[in-house]
This record gives C-alpha cells, sequence and structure tokens, in this order.
C-alpha cells in the first residue's frame, strides 16, 4: 500500500508544476466553472497516458528522432500562442453572469489534450521519470504490479486534475468582473510565454 501511494504523489508532482495544462485550466474555470476546467486537465491525462503506452511498449527511439521533436515544439507553439491569443481577444467579454457557453466541453477537452501531446516537457518527464520507473520496477515486480503501480501514477494526475479545476471554479465565485478580466489576460499571456519558448526551442533545433 505505501508502494501504491508514493506513486500516486509521483503523479501528483508531475502534474503539481506551473505549466500551460495548469495556466489553461485556470483560465477555462473562472470562464466556465469546474467542468471546463476539469475536461482541460482530462484532457492532459489522456495525452499523458498515451506517452506511458510509448514508453510501456519500447518506442521511445520515435520520440527521440530530430524531425519529431522540431515538429512537436512547433505544434505546441502553435496550440499555445492560438489559445493564448484567443483568451486575450476574449477577455473583455467576460462577466460573472457570462460562462461562454458557445465553448464546448470537446473543446476544452481536447485543448487540453493537444497542449500535453504537443508538449516535449511533457514527453522528457515521461521518458525520463516513468521511464526510469518502469525500467527499475519490470526488474522487481510482475506485469499485474507494473500495471497497478502505472495506474496509481494516474490516479495521482488526475487527483491534481480535479483539485485545479474545484480550485479554479471556486475561484471564480469571489472575483469582480474586472479580475476575471485580468486574470484571463494574465492566463493569455503566459500562454502565448510557453508558446514563443517552445517557438524558440524549434527555431534553434532547425538551425542546429
Amino acid at each position: 500500500m505505501n508502494v501504491i501511494i508514493s506513486y500516486i504523489f509521483l503523479g501528483l508532482s508531475l502534474a503539481a508544476p506551473i505549466g500551460p495544462i495548469n495556466a489553461a485550466q485556470i483560465d477555462k474555470g473562472i470562464k466556465g466553472g469546474f467542468i471546463h476546467a476539469w475536461l482541460v486537465g482530462l484532457g492532459a491525462t489522456t495525452a499523458d497516458l498515451a506517452y506511458m503506452l510509448v514508453v510501456y511498449l519500447g518506442l521511445v527511439h520515435f520520440l527521440e528522432i530530430p524531425f519529431m521533436k522540431a515538429f512537436l515544439w512547433l505544434f505546441g507553439f502553435f496550440i499555445l500562442v492560438y489559445t493564448g491569443i484567443e483568451s486575450l481577444f476574449g477577455a473583455n467579454k467576460i462577466t460573472i453572469h457570462n460562462q461562454r457557453t458557445q465553448v464546448t466541453y470537446s473543446k476544452s477537452f481536447f485543448s487540453g489534450f493537444f497542449m500535453s501531446l504537443a508538449n516535449p516537457l511533457t514527453i522528457m518527464f515521461w521518458l525520463g521519470i516513468y521511464g526510469s520507473v518502469l525500467a527499475n520496477a519490470a526488474a522487481s515486480y510482475s506485469t499485474n504490479q507494473l500495471i497497478v503501480y502505472s495506474t496509481a501514477i494516474l490516479s495521482g494526475l488526475l487527483l491534481w486534475d480535479f483539485t485545479m479545476a474545484c480550485v479554479a471554479s471556486t475561484f471564480r465565485k469571489f472575483l469582480t468582473n474586472q479580475l476575471l478580466i485580468a486574470i484571463s489576460i494574465i492566463s493569455g499571456i503566459s500562454l502565448i510565454g510557453f508558446g514563443l519558448y517552445f517557438g524558440y526551442q524549434a527555431f534553434k533545433l532547425l538551425t542546429n
């Protein structure tokens, strides 16, 4: 049981660092409430699961191809900059009673999914951390135990997703219209900032 709890905390530690997913969850939470924020995180966790399977199936070498790395950095650049600009342009339309119902649940889910899927930092986490955990556990545990421990990591990710969605959606109840707009602008700028960093990394890869 202690081992399972340690893997749940590993999942929490992977999800907790402030990054584009957390910024997007806060943005969606203050605009659309709990479900939109939760779906962003759920989409990101689904992408994490895909990378876990890639590592588990031994397809790591495919992600290490320079072309794939450059593609992912560029894809992340476009996704994050687009989402950030959308947040900035939509900031003035936000009010306490306007939950932007035109944003569908599927859009919230796929924004989180593609942000995480196109994030090379996510890949580095899974290759470096999950890859080493898998290599270590494979030497000591059965396949069934590996599945249980991998599920524990995912549980930690989902727990953080739920917590962030609760915080973002609860926080919006105490905000004024002006603060909602300010937070939306800050979230948009942070997403664009992450996107520009991704673009810079792609440029370095392509010019080297």
